[in-house]
C-alpha cells in the first residue's frame, strides 16, 4: 500500500470529464466561465453588503453571508481546474492537487448540509417564536452555530479523504469526472471497496437525508403558524423569506440525492457528472439572485449605501 501512495505521489490523475463530447467543451467553457464570474460578483455583493449595512447585521444575513462565502469555496475548488481542463487537451491533475481537491470539496458541500438546516432553524424561531427570537438568535449562539457547521463538514471530509486515499489504485489513473470526488476515485481501485461504499452511503445519510428531514419539519411548522396568521401581510412577508431558503435548499439536495443515494450504473455516472456541474456551477451562482431579487431589505441597504 506504501509503495502504491509513494508511485501515486509521483504521477497524476488525468480528469476525463466531459472528453467523451469534444465538440461540447467550448461551449461549456464559455457558459461555466460566465456562471462562474456571476457566483464570485452575486456572492462578494452579498458579503460586503452585509458588513456594511448594519440593517442586515441579523441572524439571517449572518447566516446568508457564511453561505455565499461557503459557495465561493465551494466554486473556487473545482471550477477552475474545470476551466483549465476544458482548454487543455492533457487534462491532468496533480495527485497533490486532486487528494487537496477531494478534501475541500467533500468538506464544503457537507457544510453546507448542515448549515441549511441551520438557517432553517432560524426562519423557525423567526416565524414561530417571534417573542423570544432575540433570545434563542442571540450573537454568540450564531456564531456557534456557524463554527459548528464548518467543524462538522471538515471533519467528516477528514475522515473520509483519510479512508479514500488508502485505497489502493490500479495502474491507470483515469478519473471518470470533472473533479476528484469519491466514488470516482473508488472506481480505480483494485481492491474491494464494499466498505467504503457502505461509508458513503451512511455518511451520506447523516448530511443529507438526516438534514432534509430537519428542514422539512421546520417548515412543517411554519406552515402551521403561517396558516393561523389573520392577515395576508404577514404571510407574504414569511414567504418572501423562508421561500426563498426553501428554493435554495431544492436547488442543493434533490441533486446531491440523485448522485450519493442513487446504485452507481453506466448510465447514471454519466448523468452525474451533468448534474454534479449543475449543482457545482449553477445553484452557487442563482443563490445570490434567489435571496436578492425581490428581498426589500437588501434593495434599502443598497439605497442606503448609494446615498
Amino acid at each position: 500500500m506504501i509503495d502504491n501512495i509513494s508511485a501515486t505521489l509521483e504521477g497524476s490523475f488525468i480528469l476525463l470529464g466531459f472528453s467523451r463530447w469534444p465538440h461540447l467543451e467550448v461551449a461549456l467553457f464559455v457558459v461555466i466561465l460566465i456562471f462562474y464570474l456571476m457566483t464570485l460578483m452575486g456572492n462578494l455583493f452579498i458579503i460586503i453588503l452585509s458588513r456594511l449595512d448594519a440593517h442586515l447585521h441579523t441572524p439571517m444575513y449572518f447566516f446568508l453571508s457564511n453561505l455565499s462565502f461557503l459557495d465561493l469555496c465551494y466554486t473556487t475548488s473545482s471550477i477552475p481546474q474545470l476551466l483549465v481542463n476544458l482548454w487543455d487537451p492533457e487534462k491532468t491533475i496533480s495527485y497533490a492537487g486532486c487528494m487537496i481537491q477531494l478534501y475541500f470539496v467533500l468538506a464544503l458541500g457537507t457544510t453546507e448540509c448542515v448549515l441549511l438546516v441551520v438557517m432553517s432553524y432560524d426562519r423557525y424561531a423567526a416565524v414561530c417564536r417571534p417573542l423570544h427570537y432575540t433570545v434563542l438568535m442571540h450573537p454568540h449562539f450564531c456564531r456557534l452555530l456557524a463554527v459548528a457547521c464548518w467543524i462538522s463538514g471538515f471533519t467528516n471530509s477528514a475522515l473520509h479523504s483519510l479512508f479514500t486515499f488508502w485505497v489502493p489504485l490500479c495502474e491507470h489513473h483515469l478519473v471518470d469526472h470533472f473533479f476528484c470526488e469519491v466514488p470516482a476515485l473508488l472506481r480505480l481501485s483494485c481492491v474491494d471497496t464494499h466498505v467504503n461504499e457502505l461509508i458513503l452511503l451512511v455518511t451520506s445519510s447523516i448530511f443529507v437525508v438526516i438534514p432534509l428531514i430537519l428542514i422539512l419539519t421546520s417548515y412543517g411548522a411554519i406552515i402551521q403558524t403561517v396558516l393561523r396568521m389573520p392577515s395576508t401581510t404577514g404571510f407574504q412577508k414569511v414567504f418572501g423569506t423562508c421561500g426563498a431558503h426553501l428554493m435554495v435548499v431544492s436547488l442543493f439536495f434533490i441533486p446531491a440525492m440523485c448522485i450519493y443515494l442513487q446504485p452507481p450504473t453506466e448510465s447514471s455516472q454519466e448523468q452525474g457528472k451533468f448534474i454534479a456541474l449543475f449543482y457545482t456551477v449553477v445553484t452557487p451562482s442563482l443563490n445570490p439572485l434567489i435571496y436578492t431579487l425581490r428581498n426589500k431589505d437588501v434593495r434599502g441597504a443598497v439605497r442606503r449605501l448609494m446615498g
